[in-house]
């Protein structure tokens, strides 16, 4: 209802108020010689302002019931954000503490392999005679892997 956004509220029972008084005197105060003179107009635009007051007074609590219903949405809504915000606080955490946990197994994994490199004289001699790849340096790699696959299990 467009005029419940123009009117304010006390206009509105004003209206309503005004048929009612309007109503009763042209009805029951008819034996006042100013009213009985204008009885039938009277009569006539109070019955009109009561309607036309009773259907705004209608469209007025409606669109009161509304909006109430419109703030315990919002009121949920905000909740559910809030809600929304620590879970997503608890997501990044599991992320970040994840992420260190896979680098402290990588430089693991990296001293794993340069321990076992450079325990073994036979592999310094064959890298600096460099012909082929040693046995020993794929063994490393091939443990190392296996160690990375049992962590991220």
């Amino acid at each position: 209802m467009f005029i419940l956004h123009f009117l304010p509220d006390f206009v509105i029972h004003l209206i309503l108020i005004a048929g009612i008084l309007g109503t009763i005197a042209g009805f029951v105060l008819g034996f006042i010689p100013f009213i009985k003179m204008y009885q039938l107009p009277i009569q006539i635009i109070s019955v009109l302002l009561l309607s036309f007051g009773l259907y705004i007074e209608g469209g007025l609590a409606n669109e009161e019931s509304w909006q109430l219903k419109v703030k315990e949405v919002e009121a949920k809504l905000a909740e559910k954000e809030a809600e929304s915000q620590k879970e997503n606080v608890k997501i990044v955490e599991k992320i970040v503490t994840k992420t260190e946990y896979i680098k402290g197994k990588t430089q693991e994994i990296i001293k794993y392999v340069d321990k076992e490199v450079v325990k073994d004289n036979e592999v310094i001699k064959y890298v600096e005679m460099c012909p082929a790849i040693p046995q020993v340096i794929l063994q490393s790699v091939n443990d190392a892997a296996k160690l990375a696959n049992e962590v991220t299990k």
